[in-house]
């Protein structure tokens, strides 16, 4: 019998608010520029990624 070969899949992708590394279909992209957010931050309300969030702080302040 032949052994199969090691499958080198890795379909995970690091929320751009968190850091944590999940699975590419739990998640949402950011409102404003697309970029993968958790499952667990939609959850807690987040829409934006840091970056987003950064420059929506930085508008707000000029």
């Amino acid at each position: 019998m032949t052994d199969k070969p090691k499958l080198m899949e890795h379909d995970a992708m690091v929320c751009r608010y968190c850091g944590n590394e999940e699975r590419a279909s739990e998640g949402y992209p950011c409102a404003d520029c697309g970029t993968f957010l958790c499952l667990i931050c939609s959850f807690r309300g987040i829409t934006l990624c840091k970056a987003c969030e950064e420059k929506a702080k930085a508008s707000k302040q000029a």
